[in-house]
């Protein structure tokens, strides 16, 4: 049977079809063409820039740390070569396995072990970690000739930041340490150009000196770009930015007299800030117990931690900038000025000390049963009346007594250039509103006043604080911003860019109201609670002794420090000035816990004046004196300072210096 077709009918299917194909492969080509145009012309540079990462890997060259130097240019942190072995967990099947196989190469000690499971809990194990520092020449060619057997582990290079003084001073210098996820997270909202300049960087300045003025430590980060292979090998260097060595910083702090300092304290808690009136510069700014900061370089581990966190001697707590203590006695010379200033009292009233002070249902003591009968102004500070500043404070208010030390900085932050400063408590009826929350700790009550006269009740102030208003009247009521830093050297340069000019403040006290406080301050050496420790002294200096409550003790009982457990003890406090003509130096001091500020504290400050303004050191027997708290007057004969052997017993540099 013939079949009948349509043959015209199945000539326009088929011409539709080459049509369709014809038009699809149209559009195939002109896509790949726009796709072409698009890939070589629009987008040229990013895949050409892209291309050459591929091709090339750029190498952050980490620069050298600059040095921190004293005023006299002794080296206070240095930096040192050294190898390092160190695991990238991420890259090892087996850690334990790994660990335990290269301590048969090198040794590796518990502490070792543990330093790294804590790097590794900080950085979640993706990061080459040093599993041993400081490797020697032999061990380094053990592990060099074994490297096949460990993958993800390698030796680096690099330089280490040392302490040579140890504990000397390290409250001050601060540490570095290895950068952890909280601080990269804080770096995320650094400029473009601070984060490229911290590529490579694995550690920063975690206190004191080292981590406030970190940019200028830092330096500038060079590179390296190289090309690779396909394995990812480095075949030849293509270009190069050398790195820029960190700014050397010059601190104001004399590190012999920060040593001297140290060593009066002997086991003995306490702080100390010696400044220069004339221009607020830091001397000596001390903290005890301190710490060595070179346990933190490598990464502290967590036994060290935990032993010096949870000490009841708090060694980390920077006791000068972050300890808060009632000024007990030393108090009263500023109450003297605010009397004189605001008009409440003048310098010849009389008050009668009875031993005792009563206002409404509570009895205020004083100097025993005795007392010290009609005392002025001049007297009241001498012999320290306890009864004349309370009626004074009765007088003056609280708000008053806080409108008046609020300048000279008291509860307040001096603005000093390191970081972590707290500001203490100056008390006033608003600072009672805004710090309690039921409505009867909120009210201010009249007998809460009276404590305030003679330093105690709320108020609490740091040492930088109290030497800094001491300062301010030695510097008749011109008051400058407390700093440590000097000025900065560029890598291999000797010479010393000063800082920008701290501010300063003249708070306009009459200089008649001035020299009648500066008078009585200069009598307390000469006739009052501190003249044993200036017998003899070549200078006219002014001071004043205190000692302040670490405790309350109950109206109706008296103070028997036998009966109370060592942190409980009243503390002991001086401030003093010299010369008290032409002032050079400053200083507040505090031992905790140690009794009367005249047997504890003016001893230490007697010494200070001596080195600073004579140049003398004290002898070894009076050295030893006055750690144990039972000299006052130098015995023995002085050494000339300058002929006294540095580094000092005990302490010395631990690595050769490598300057930048």
């Amino acid at each position: 049977m013939t079949e009948l077709r349509n043959v015209e009918a199945d000539l326009h299917r088929f011409r539709a079809r080459v049509l369709a194909v014809t038009v699809l492969v149209f559009v195939c080509f002109v896509t790949l063409a726009l796709r072409l145009l698009y890939l070589q012309v629009v987008r040229h540079a990013e895949l050409q820039e892209q291309a050459e990462i591929n091709r090339t890997t750029v190498v952050p060259l980490v620069p050298t740390r600059g040095l921190i130097l004293d005023r006299n240019g002794i080296p206070l942190a240095t930096n040192y070569s050294a190898y390092t072995l160190e695991i990238t967990p991420s890259l090892v099947e087996n850690l334990e396995r790994t660990i335990d196989e290269l301590s048969e190469l090198v040794d590796i000690s518990p502490r070792d072990r543990r330093r790294f499971r804590k790097l590794m809990d900080e950085t979640k194990g993706v990061e080459s970690l040093p599993i041993r520092t400081r490797l020697g020449d032999a061990e380094v060619a053990r592990f060099v000739a074994q490297r096949y057997r460990f993958s993800g582990v390698d030796i680096r290079a690099r330089l280490f930041r040392n302490y040579p003084w140890g504990e000397l001073g390290s409250h001050v210098v601060g540490y570095i340490g290895r950068i952890n996820p909280a601080e990269k997270r804080e770096q995320d909202d650094w400029s473009d150009e601070d984060q490229a300049n911290y590529r490579g960087t694995d550690y920063i300045g975690k206190l004191g000196v080292e981590q406030s003025l970190e940019k200028h430590l830092h330096g500038i980060t060079g590179f390296e770009r190289v090309e690779t292979s396909a394995g990812g090998r480095a075949v030849r260097k293509l270009a190069s930015s050398t790195a820029k060595p960190g700014n050397n910083v010059v601190l104001s702090i004399d590190i012999k007299l920060q040593n001297l300092v140290e060593e009066m304290f002997g086991q003995r808690r306490g702080a100390l800030v010696a400044l220069d009136p004339n221009n607020g510069e830091i001397l000596a700014f001390v903290s005890k117990p301190t710490f060595d900061p070179n346990m933190f370089v490598e990464g502290i581990d967590s036994e060290s931690w935990q032993a010096l966190n949870e000490s009841i001697e708090k060694p980390l707590l920077n006791r000068a900038l972050r300890g808060t203590y009632p000024p007990g006695s030393t108090y009263k010379p500023f109450m003297a000025l605010a009397a004189l200033e605001t008009g409440k009292r003048s310098a010849t009233t009389i008050i009668n000390d009875g031993g005792s002070w009563t206002f409404g249902d509570h009895t205020f003591r004083s100097h025993g049963d005795g007392g010290l009968g009609p005392v002025d102004m001049h007297r009241s500070i001498v012999k320290s009346s306890n009864v004349y500043y309370y009626s004074l404070a009765n007088e003056l208010g609280v708000d008053a007594i806080h409108d008046f030390m609020k300048p000279l900085g008291f509860g307040q932050l001096t603005g000093i250039d390191i970081q972590g400063e707290v500001r203490g408590v100056l008390p006033s009826q608003e600072w009672k509103r805004r710090t309690y929350k039921r409505p009867e700790q909120k009210k201010w009550y009249a007998g809460e006043t009276i404590s305030l006269g003679i330093g105690q009740g709320y108020n609490t102030f740091t040492m930088l604080q109290l030497a800094s208003a001491t300062a301010t009247l030695a510097n008749n009521g011109v008051k400058h911003t407390p700093h440590l830093v000097i000025g900065t050297q560029q890598a291999g340069s000797q010479v010393t860019q000063a800082v920008a000019k701290q501010s300063s403040e003249d708070l306009r006290y009459a200089r008649k109201n001035l020299d009648v406080v500066r008078r009585a301050l200069a009598a307390v050496t000469q006739d009052g609670t501190s003249a044993r420790s200036f017998i003899g002294a070549s200078y006219l200096s002014a001071g004043k002794t205190g000692t302040a409550q670490a405790v309350t003790i109950g109206q109706k009982e008296k103070y028997d420090a036998r009966k109370l457990e060592e942190h409980q003890r009243d503390h002991a406090l001086y401030i003093a000035f010299a010369p008290v003509d032409a002032p050079r130096i400053a200083l507040a001091a505090i031992v905790e816990n140690s009794g009367f500020g005249a047997e504890h504290a003016a001893p230490m400050a007697r010494r200070v004046f001596d080195y600073w303004l004579l140049g003398q050191y004290p002898s070894e027997e009076d050295l030893a004196a006055v750690k144990q708290g039972r000299a006052a007057t130098p015995i023995g004969k002085p050494r000339p300072a300058a002929e006294v052997a540095w580094p000092p017993k005990g302490k010395g540099a631990l690595h050769v210096t490598i300057q930048p």
